[in-house]
C-alpha cells in the first residue's frame, strides 16, 4: 500500500500541448530566429548551384563503351544516361549546408529543382574529385557553424538560459556531429551497400528492405534525438548528451515517444503542403516561410519539452530515492 501511495503522489509528466504552444509562442515573440532556414532556402533557391558536371560527364561519356563489357548490367543505356544527365545538370552540392543532426532546418535541401522566378541559376563547377571532397568539407564545417549558432539562438530563445557559453557549445556540438557522421560512416554505408545489391536482383526487395531499413534508422535515432539539446540546454559535453538523452527516452518512451511522433508527422506532413508552389512562382516564398516558423517553432518545443521532461525525472527519482532505501533497510 506504501508504494501505490508513493505512486500515485509522482508529479504528471510534461504535457505535449503545453510545449508545443510553448515552442510556438516563444518563436512568435522573436521571428527573427527564423531568419537562418529562411536565409538558407533562398540561397538554395535564387543562388549559384554547385555542380558535379566535370567529375560526371567523363563517366556519363564512357557508359557506351561499358555496356560492350558488362551488356548485361545495362538493359537501357538511354535511361542509365539520363538519369546520370539529370544528376550531373540539377544535383547542387550547395545542399550539404544543411548537415545533421546539428544544422539549420531547411525546405529546399532535397530538392533538385533548377527553375527560379528569377531565371536558371548561375552554375559553378566543383571541378574533379579533390575539388569536390575540398568543397564538401568546407561546406559540412561551415553548416556546422551555422547550424550550431542557430540552435543556439532557439535555446535562448526557448529557455532564456542564465549564462550560456557560445563556444563551448559550439565546440561540443561539432563532436557530436562527428560521432554521428562515424556512426553513419560505419553503419551507413554497408547497409547502403546491402540495399543497391538487393535493388539490383530485385527492385521490388530493394524497396521493400530500404523501407525496414528506415523503420529500423528512425527507432535507432529516437534514442539519441535529444542530445544536441542536452549540449545548449545543460551545457553538458557531447557523450554526455547522448547518455542523457538515451536515459530520457529509456525512463519516459510513452510521452517521449508521443511528443517526437507528433514532432515528425507535423514537420513532415507540413512540408508536402509548403512544397506545393512550383519553384518558378514567387508564392514559394510563402512555403519558405511557413516551414521555416514551424520548423524552428517545433524546435523550440523540443527544447522547453528536454527541460521540463529533466525536471521531471529529477522530481521523480528525489520521491522515490527514500522509498527505495527504506525498503532496502
Amino acid at each position: 500500500m506504501p508504494m501505490e501511495t508513493s505512486h500515485s503522489k509522482l508529479p504528471p509528466p510534461p504535457g505535449l500541448v503545453a510545449s508545443l504552444m510553448a515552442g510556438f509562442d516563444s518563436v512568435a515573440s522573436h521571428i527573427a530566429v527564423i531568419l537562418p532556414p529562411v536565409l538558407l532556402d533562398l540561397f538554395l533557391w535564387l543562388g549559384p548551384h554547385l555542380r558535379l558536371k566535370e567529375f560526371l560527364q567523363p563517366f556519363i561519356n564512357r557508359l557506351p563503351s561499358l555496356v560492350s563489357v558488362f551488356p548485361s548490367n545495362f538493359p537501357d543505356l538511354a535511361t542509365v544516361q539520363t538519369a546520370w544527365t539529370i544528376i550531373a545538370d540539377k544535383f547542387n552540392l550547395f545542399i550539404i549546408l544543411r548537415t545533421f543532426p546539428v544544422g539549420t532546418t531547411s525546405l529546399l535541401s532535397f530538392e533538385t529543382s533548377t527553375q527560379s522566378p528569377l531565371g536558371v541559376p548561375a552554375s559553378l563547377d566543383a571541378g574533379p574529385f579533390i575539388g569536390i571532397l575540398g568543397w564538401a568539407l568546407f561546406l559540412v564545417f561551415l553548416g556546422w557553424i551555422i547550424g550550431a549558432l542557430y540552435y543556439y539562438w532557439i535555446s535562448i530563445v526557448a529557455l532564456k538560459p542564465e549564462a550560456p557559453l557560445l563556444w563551448k557549445s559550439m565546440q561540443q556540438a561539432v563532436y557530436l556531429s562527428l560521432i554521428w557522421m562515424g556512426l553513419m560512416f560505419f553503419f551507413g554505408l554497408p547497409a547502403l551497400l546491402v540495399v543497391s545489391i538487393l535493388s539490383a536482383i530485385s527492385p521490388v526487395l530493394g524497396q521493400v528492405v530500404l523501407f525496414a531499413g528506415a523503420m529500423i534508422l528512425i527507432w535507432l535515432v529516437m534514442p539519441i534525438f535529444f542530445s544536441t539539446h542536452g549540449i545548449f540546454a545543460l551545457q553538458l559535453n557531447a557523450f554526455r548528451a547522448i547518455l542523457n538523452s538515451l536515459r530520457i527516452v529509456r525512463f519516459t518512451l510513452p510521452n517521449t515517444g508521443l511528443f517526437l511522433m507528433t514532432f515528425l508527422v507535423l514537420n513532415q506532413g507540413l512540408n508536402f503542403l509548403w512544397n506545393t508552389p512550383p519553384h518558378d512562382s514567387w508564392w514559394t516564398l510563402v512555403g519558405i516561410a511557413g516551414h521555416a516558423f514551424v520548423s524552428t517553432a517545433l524546435l523550440a518545443a523540443s527544447f522547453v519539452y528536454y527541460r521540463d521532461i529533466n525536471a521531471w525525472l529529477k522530481a521523480v527519482f528525489e520521491q522515490l530515492q527514500p522509498q527505495t532505501t527504506s525498503a532496502k533497510a
